[in-house]
Order: structure tokens, then C-alpha cells, then sequence
């Protein structure tokens, strides 16, 4: 039986009447704020979002029409302590699949100690052209998005590693403009930790990571083009830091070196920051038929001409089924703990985790290992009696396809719906940076299920977005005393007037 929304860990309601610490000063100033208000703040945002272009493409819809990622204006707040252990958590995922990386197209110690098994080099994203490759800093992900889900109080999971082309960082920071020009009296009564840093830190990272001998390296994007479905993030990111967002066609190999054409002639490149798949990054190596990539391209990367960013190959350690192995990679090359754990997985490879599966379907979650955005899935407590039958026939025709996880009890976050506020589903994807250290910057993305009782909050599938608020330490204490005195200010003004 599914459950009701009182099951769920609600991230702002302790229960019916009370609320958390967390948000106590932030629920008293949106009690006096009505309904229309924010509904009007909505539509406001959506004119803005909609004139300066942020909107995405959805691969395979008839109509080709350009949509907005709904935005919702009550906020996700984490607390400085909670962020402590998320960022310690993400950091550490990301070191060791860095390391992970470096291993397999390598010596393979991993697999050579039975941690990992030799299956994964069978892996369609493993990439045999990158084996022996050293690559700048042993740093294969760059940029990582790690997909967080929250349970309860104390207990967040990895749900995914997204370590390819990762994306939304844009509305992580199209979000947090767009409060504080909405809701500027909360910026200037909270403690929040800023975000907007992120494309100068991510600029710092890409030109860390240059070719030994580089000095003053040159930086740019590397976009499939307009047609792409996060186009507006490409050419908002390269603005942001200063680069040149560039097709492949603007690029050029010669003489184990990456040029750009300009106006003035070629210009040297030194790192490209690739939004473009493996798989047509070049046509010479692997998709033929690709119009995206450059001619040559990894031929340079592979003799230390250029670096890529994120890698090439990069892909087999975001599958899910690698994903399964993350923690033992952690144990294995750093000797420590996983300070966040995986949801519980089976793998449908092993005769016993796939006999449960059929049988269970009706109360899992079953992913394609390479399927993404939401799509080639089963929720099984959503799902109909036909569509399980129907999924049970793909399960069988390749098990080792799958995985399966039982349904979490995703959080709940108030949410502006048309019937007033509401709890709705969320998730986090903080973005790890790997470049001289490895950092993140106090926010993320957080998706919303806008849809009453769906946990799918990719934005193909329906879901919006938050901004996420990282608390600084004691800021909770600091509103509160803010409101209290504007409270104190507003009835003395009002006596007075009254006794006048």
C-alpha cells in the first residue's frame, strides 16, 4: 500500500502544529505571508525565467516546444551541521571514484583483489582507448553531480553518481538570484551561505587541471549545440566564467594540438569542458556519423595535447551497475568508511536478487544500469498491473540490465501548489569540483515532484526545482530575533498612532 504524506519525513513539519528548528523563524514570516503573494511571485519568476531563455527541450515530443523547469518559491533549507556531513560525504564519493578511474584503466587492482569483478571492464561505457592514458592530476570526474535522497532525521542515501556530463548546476544558480530578487528581506535577514562563486571556482579547477608546462592555459565549452536539451546551461555556464562556448566545427586538430578558429586566426586550446557524450566526441574513434565531435580529438588527448573535462571513460563509473560497488571502492582505496550510504540494491545478474524482483515488482523501483532522466524505469507502487507485466517481459529478455531498489520514503518540502502549500517529494544534487583540491560550493539542486504523491522529480517527467538554502551557523536564531524586533517595531508604531 502506498503510503500517506504523514509517513513521510516532512523536512519543515515536526507534525500537524509544529515545525523544525531549522525553519521555525522561516515558517513564522511565511505565515504572514498570503497565498496570493507567493502565487504572484511564482508567475513573476516565470516571466523572468521565461525572457532570459532558461527552458529545455524534452528528446521525442512531437511538438519540439521549449519548456520551463517549474520553480517554486518556498525554499529547501539544510542547516550548517546537516551540510558538514552531505559535503564530507560527497567529497569523499568523488575522491574515490576518481581513484576508481584511474585504477581500471590502469593496473586493474581493484578487479586483481576481487573487490570489483571483471564484468565491469565488459561495461558498454568502458572505454579500452583510454587504458594506459595518464591524464592530468589522475582527476577523471571533474565535475560530479551525486544525487542525495533524505529518509529520515539523520539518514540520507546516494540514490546515483552522475559523473559524464552532469547538469542543472544552472538553476542552482538561476534559483538563487531569482529569491533574492523576489524575497530581498530574507536575504538580508538570514544567514545564507552563497553559491554564486561556483562558475570562478569551476574556471580555477578546469585551468588546474592543463597539461603539464601550461602557464596561462585556454578554457572552453564544448556544447552539441542549440538543439541540445541543457543548451541554455552551456552558453550560461561559459558566460558565467568568462569562456568561449564553442561547436565542434569550431574546432580544429592539427599537430597534436586542439585549435580554435577565430577572427584572428587559430587559437591554441588548452582544456575543453565537454557537454558533448562520449560517443560522438569523435567520429574518427567512435560514432562515425557524428556531426558534433572534432575529427582527431582524442588521438591529441591521449598524447597529452589537450584535456578533457570531464574524461572520456568516465561514463562506466556512473552505471548503475557500478554504482553497487562505491562503497568497497571507498574501503579499498582509502582505507575509511562511507560517510553516506547507497540505497539498498539488487542486482538482477544474480539469480537470487532477480527471483525476488519478479516477485516483488509491485513494491520496487527497477532502473535500466545506463537508462537516465527518469526514463526506462518501473516504480512499482505507481505502476499498473499491465505496465509490471509489461516491464517483468524486458526484465527477463536482459537481467543484467536492471537493478532494483526498494521505493524510499522520499522527504517532503512544503511546496506552492494550486491548492495553497503542500508537501511534495524532493532530492539534492550537490556538485563536487575536482581540480587542484576537491571542493563544493554550500548549494545545490534540489528537485521537486510537483505531481501529489510522485517521487520522479526529473524535470522530463514533470518535476521543478528549489533553491537550496545553506544555513550558516546560529543564522536560524538571527532571523528570528529580526522578525521578533519588525514584529515589536510594527505594534509600538501602531500604539502610537493610536494614542495620536
Amino acid at each position: 500500500m502506498p503510503k500517506s504524506a504523514s509517513q513521510f519525513f516532512d523536512e519543515m513539519q515536526l507534525n500537524a502544529v509544529d515545525v523544525r528548528d531549522i525553519y521555525s523563524a522561516y515558517n513564522k514570516w511565511l505565515q504572514n505571508v498570503p497565498y496570493q503573494q507567493l502565487a504572484t511571485k511564482r508567475a513573476e519568476a516565470e516571466v523572468l525565467f521565461r525572457r532570459v531563455g532558461i527552458t529545455f527541450n524534452v528528446y521525442g515530443e512531437e511538438d519540439g516546444a521549449e519548456r520551463l523547469i517549474p520553480f517554486d518559491v518556498i525554499p529547501r533549507l539544510i542547516s550548517a551541521k546537516e551540510w558538514a556531513k552531505l559535503s564530507a560525504g560527497a567529497i569523499q564519493r568523488v575522491r574515490a571514484l576518481n581513484m576508481f578511474l584511474h585504477d581500471i584503466y590502469h593496473k586493474q587492482e581493484i578487479i586483481h583483489a576481487g573487490v570489483v569483478p571483471a564484468s565491469i571492464l565488459a561495461n558498454s561505457q568502458y572505454r579500452p582507448e583510454m587504458f594506459g592514458v595518464d591524464v592530468p592530476n589522475q582527476i577523471y570526474a571533474h565535475i560530479a553531480g551525486i544525487d542525495l535522497v533524505r529518509t529520515s532525521e539523520s539518514q540520507f542515501y546516494v540514490l546515483e553518481d552522475n559523473l559524464r556530463t552532469p547538469s542543472g548546476v544552472s538553476y542552482m544558480l538561476e534559483d538563487r538570484k531569482m529569491m533574492m530578487r523576489l524575497f530581498p528581506e530574507l536575504f538580508r535577514k538570514y544567514s545564507i551561505a552563497p553559491v554564486e562563486h561556483y562558475p570562478q571556482v569551476l574556471l580555477n579547477n578546469l585551468r588546474a587541471v592543463a597539461q603539464p608546462g601550461v602557464h596561462d592555459p585556454t578554457v572552453v565549452l564544448l556544447s552539441p549545440g542549440a538543439y541540445n536539451s541543457a543548451y541554455f546551461e552551456h552558453a550560461f555556464i561559459a558566460q558565467q566564467m568568462g569562456i568561449e562556448l564553442v561547436e565542434g566545427q569550431d574546432l580544429f586538430v592539427r599537430n597534436n594540438a586542439v585549435y580554435m578558429r577565430t577572427t584572428q586566426g587559430p587559437q591554441r586550446i588548452d582544456v575543453i569542458y565537454r557537454r558533448i557524450d562520449d560517443d560522438y566526441i569523435d567520429p574518427l574513434v567512435f560514432n562515425a556519423n557524428s556531426m558534433l565531435g572534432v575529427p582527431g580529438l582524442l588521438s591529441v588527448y591521449r598524447n597529452g595535447g589537450v584535456t578533457l573535462a570531464n574524461a572520456v571513460g568516465t561514463g562506466v563509473a556512473d552505471d548503475k551497475a557500478t554504482y553497487i560497488h562505491v562503497p568497497a571502492m571507498i574501503k579499498f582505496y582509502l582505507g575509511e568508511e562511507p560517510l553516506l550510504e547507497n540505497v539498498p540494491t539488487y542486482e538482477l545478474s544474480k539469480e537470487d536478487d532477480l527471483q525476488y524482483v519478479l516477485a516483488h515488482l509491485d513494491e520496487l523501483v527497477v532502473k535500466e544500469v545506463q537508462g537516465s532522466g527518469g526514463y526506462g524505469m518501473l516504480v512499482g507502487p505507481a505502476a499498473s498491473k499491465k505496465e509490471i507485466e509489461e516491464f517483468r517481459l524486458r526484465i527477463l529478455s536482459s537481467p543484467s540490465s536492471y537493478i532494483a531498489q526498494p521505493t524510499l520514503a522520499l522527504s517532503t518540502c512544503p511546496t506552492l501548489v494550486e491548492k495553497g502549500i503542500a508537501p511534495r517529494h524532493v532530492d539534492l544534487r550537490p556538485f563536487v569540483l575536482s581540480g587542484k583540491t576537491v571542493t563544493l560550493v554550500p548549494g545545490a539542486l534540489c528537485r521537486v515532484a510537483l505531481k501529489e504523491g510522485s517521487l520522479v522529480v526529473n524535470s522530463s517527467q514533470g518535476g521543478g526545482t528549489k533553491d537550496t538554502w545553506v544555513l550558516e551557523e546560529r543564522t536560524e536564531e538571527k532571523l528570528l530575533q529580526g522578525i521578533e524586533a519588525t514584529e515589536a517595531i510594527t505594534k509600538n508604531t501602531k500604539l502610537v498612532a493610536s494614542v495620536c
